[in-house]
């Protein structure tokens, strides 16, 4: 028996149930999503070959200019700090005017590739200071885990096709290579230029159909990690839903102040209608409020007896009749008017216990 006890705390532990929305966004706000950094990596280098490849003839002239300025005007100038300042100034300037759209390219795709994948998501979860991440031996279970065998397979697997495809480049141009030494220095850099924009291309593309498969096999390691055993959805649905002792401990406390307020209005009913144990039912009838006679207080059993007590002590007359007090406490609700089919029988009974009342009036 205990075993069977046993197992069945094994299987209830067990993750084999997917995570719910809940878990799904708190994991969410504590940065663990779904992330190939391949993606970002291959989005970025693509963008930025593709850049380099319209802005060749711009990098150019602006570098070129670079050089022809610093050995045609700089070189003649006295050397002071002075001077060395401007020229520092100037040449950043120069410098970050050339560079500055491969940055923004670069911010763009990197930003693109996150909203891509993910979405926006901004948390500083990750960057808290725990001392989990510095545990040894949990350090030592990473390097020697399934997941760390699969980035060694997938390094290697981007080594080899990325080196195979910018081999296949220069492959295809070792004609032109093995004819530099007939070319001038401009046609020279050209070739080196347009071949590592092959290369470059090229290497992005092969890079990006590889993050493809790693991006899968992140939401497949992604929903692993988040799964959740069914005692886990449990416990997950009792905090959501609120401890069930809690919770009958408000709806009781909820009852008992319901119970307060209706006794509370019992004593100003015009009567009281009982069965004469079971049921009562507390009646009042103003016109400025409702068209008709309406349902102040009800209860059966203990309410009904305690209902009964609260119109003795206030001199509310309390009249017996058993069909109709068991008809408005079946079809009438609290604070409800009567129904059309008990007008007649509710009638009757004020018009008696206003006579009483005149006759105690007079005597």
């Amino acid at each position: 028996m205990k075993l069977l006890d046993l197992d069945l705390q094994f299987f209830a532990q067990e993750k084999t149930e997917k995570a719910t929305p809940k878990k799904r966004r708190d994991s969410r706000k504590k940065g663990q999503v779904a992330k190939s950094q391949d993606v970002n990596t291959a989005i970025l280098l693509l963008m930025v070959f593709i850049l380099l490849l319209f802005m060749g003839q711009f990098l150019n002239r602006s570098f070129t200019g670079i050089y022809v300025n610093s050995f045609t005007e700089y070189i003649h100038q006295d050397l002071t700090i002075p001077v060395l300042q401007d020229i520092l100034l100037e040449t950043t300037a120069e410098t970050l005017k050339v560079l500055a759209p491969i940055m923004a390219a670069a911010i763009v795709a990197g930003v693109g590739a996150n909203l891509l994948q993910i979405g926006f998501l901004f948390t500083v979860e990750p960057l808290k200071f725990d001392l989990k991440k510095i545990d040894p031996i949990k350090g030592a279970k990473k390097i020697f885990s399934v997941r760390a065998l699969v980035e060694l397979v997938k390094s290697l697997l981007k080594i080899s096709v990325i080196g195979f495809v910018t081999f296949f480049v220069l492959w295809l141009n070792k004609d032109d290579m093995l004819m530099l030494a007939l070319k001038s220095a401009d046609q020279s850099i050209a070739f080196f230029g347009q071949t590592t924009l092959a290369m470059g291309i090229a290497a992005s593309l092969a890079l990006l159909v590889i993050s493809v498969f790693d991006y899968a096999y992140q939401r497949y390691d992604y929903e692993k990690n988040i799964r959740m055993s069914k005692q886990d959805i449990k416990d997950e649905h009792k905090n959501i839903e609120g401890d069930p002792l809690i919770k009958s401990k408000i709806k009781e406390r909820q009852r008992q102040m319901s119970m307060q307020r209706m006794m509370s209005e019992v004593p100003e009913a015009d009567v009281v209608i009982t069965n004469p144990t079971h049921y009562s039912v507390a009646i009042k009838y103003d016109e400025d409020q409702f068209d008709a006679p309406f349902v102040v207080a009800k209860g059966v059993d203990y309410i009904a007896l305690k209902i009964r007590e609260v119109a003795k002590a206030h001199d509310i007359a309390i009249v017996e009749n058993r069909q109709l007090a068991r008809g408005l406490y079946h079809d009438v609700e609290i604070g409800e008017e009567i129904h059309e089919e008990f007008f007649q029988a509710v009638a009757e009974v004020l018009a008696y216990v206003y006579r009483m009342e005149q006759r105690n009036v007079k005597q």
